[in-house]
């Protein structure tokens, strides 16, 4: 079998769309079609079902992809080692822009300076997702775990939720104190009230703003309270800027992954960032 139509069958195969292996592979859409069509008459079975959008897995794609997925993925590997070009390829990472800021970015300076090219895309999970299954991005710092498949998924660390309010600022009662907020839906902050309070927050919330800094920003200046993500305001809560308002038995916390397509994750720049944020990840 031509090496390179078994290729393109697992980018088809992991990306579950002939435009999403386009993307991955640099080649064109119909090259890939063709190059499907072409392994298929070889193989003498059809290897995929087109979808109103996308591509699914006959029985027979399912044997052959566990047949010689790890035999390509290792194929790549070798290849990029024996070319001494460690961090040869620019690194697409995404994630929200407060844990890259704050995490990631500057556990990653020192592969930076060993000549790690890295380009930074910012978003929401679902979309960052969406994005690496079809190729745009190479790794994802997720807040929600990702489903899709293909993917191989890191746990990375617990963020904890904490309630918060500016030192000095007076709210003696929670349900009467301006709430800030993430979005409209209040999502970590129901959360909190949820898992700590067992009950839906008290009010709507007085300000919204889709970026966690502001939050914190608006917090300090007296505006309100709000529920942030720990080591976003470690800082400030450790000189006593801010304080907690409260302090349960355990608090709520989500899990941040790193995802990245399978048949990427030996490859040796994927996996020197995604092995050096792993470390970094004991310390958050």
């Amino acid at each position: 079998m031509d090496l390179g139509q078994l290729r393109t069958f697992g980018a088809v195969y992991r990306a579950g769309s002939i435009t999403a292996a386009a993307t991955v592979l640099g080649i064109t859409q119909p090259a890939v079609s063709v190059q499907v069509k072409a392994l298929e008459e070889r193989l003498g079975r059809p290897l995929f079902r087109r979808l109103a959008r996308g591509v699914a897995p006959t029985a027979f794609a399912d044997e052959l992809a566990r047949r010689v997925g790890p035999h390509l993925d290792a194929l790549a590997g070798v290849e990029m080692e024996l070319t001494r070009e460690e961090f040869a390829r620019t690194v697409r990472l995404g994630g929200p822009a407060e844990a890259m800021s704050v995490l990631a970015l500057p556990a990653l300076g020192g592969l930076v300076r060993r000549g790690l090219r890295l380009r930074i895309g910012l978003g929401l999970a679902d979309d960052l997702l969406v994005d690496l299954a079809e190729g745009r991005l190479d790794l994802v710092l997720s807040s929600v775990r990702p489903r899709r498949k293909g993917m191989v998924v890191t746990p990375l660390a617990d963020e904890e939720f904490v309630l918060v309010a500016a030192a000095g600022a007076e709210f003696p009662d929670l349900a009467a104190a301006p709430m800030l907020a993430y979005a409209e839906e209040l999502p970590m902050v129901r959360r909190y009230w949820r898992t700590v309070f067992g009950a839906p927050p008290p009010h709507n919330a007085a300000v919204v703003v889709p970026d966690l800094r502001a939050l914190l920003a608006a917090v300090l200046a007296g505006a309100g309270i709000t529920v942030l993500p720990k080591y976003l305001c470690a800082a400030e809560l450790e000189s006593g800027e801010l304080v907690l308002l409260h302090e349960p038995e355990e608090p709520p916390i989500n899990t941040l992954y790193l995802a990245t397509r399978a048949d990427q994750a030996r490859l040796p720049h994927i996996r020197a960032v995604t092995e050096t944020l792993t470390a970094a990840a004991k310390h958050w």
